[in-house]
Order: structure tokens, then C-alpha cells, then sequence
């Protein structure tokens, strides 16, 4: 069974993602990121997609041509896990040079 991160654990974590945020009503974080275009946009999707399939989670996200949103929320737990937190720290890792929207 997975747990999900106390008060303390989230506070501690989401001080180092910064541009994460926590969903209203959700048990879950957020992020919003621009690219140049499509295909950029496209690509970091791709590199995300292959991470989460290694490691059996997979986000939520919307995209809308260079615009790309990600909620991540551990289904399993029903809200927020160390296993979010690794996603968003690999999503860091490829974000580059993005714009937050």
C-alpha cells in the first residue's frame, strides 16, 4: 500500500518544485508550462510519457498546441505520493528553458 505524504512531508517537498502547486478540492499538484510550439510541447510530453510508463504512474495532463498542464495524484492512495514527487522532480529535470502560464 502506498501512503500519502502528511502535512510536514508536503510542505518539505513542494518547497523544492518550485512552480507545483496544490489543486483546489484534490489531493493533488499542478503545473502549467508553455513551449515555443506544438512540437516542443509535444516532445517533453513524450519524454514525460516514458518516464511515468518505467516507473507505472501516469499523470494527468492537458495540451492545447504549445500549452501543456500536469495533475499528479496517486490514484491508488487517493491523493498525494512520494511517487508524485518523483515525477515532478523528473518533470523539473526536462522542463528547461519553459515558461510558466
Amino acid at each position: 500500500m502506498i501512503n500519502t505524504l502528511t502535512s510536514e512531508e508536503r510542505t518539505i517537498q513542494l518547497a523544492n518544485l518550485p512552480g507545483w502547486a496544490t489543486v483546489a478540492g484534490r489531493d493533488a499538484i499542478q503545473r502549467h508550462l508553455e513551449f515555443a510550439d506544438f512540437n516542443e510541447a509535444f516532445g517533453f510530453i513524450t519524454r514525460v510519457a516514458i518516464k511515468a510508463q518505467q516507473m507505472d504512474h501516469h499523470p494527468e495532463w492537458f495540451n492545447v498546441y504549445n500549452k501543456v498542464e500536469i495533475t499528479l495524484s496517486t490514484h491508488e492512495a487517493n491523493g498525494l505520493t512520494v511517487r508524485d514527487i518523483e515525477l515532478a522532480g523528473f518533470i523539473e529535470s526536462i522542463a528547461g528553458g519553459t515558461r510558466e502560464t
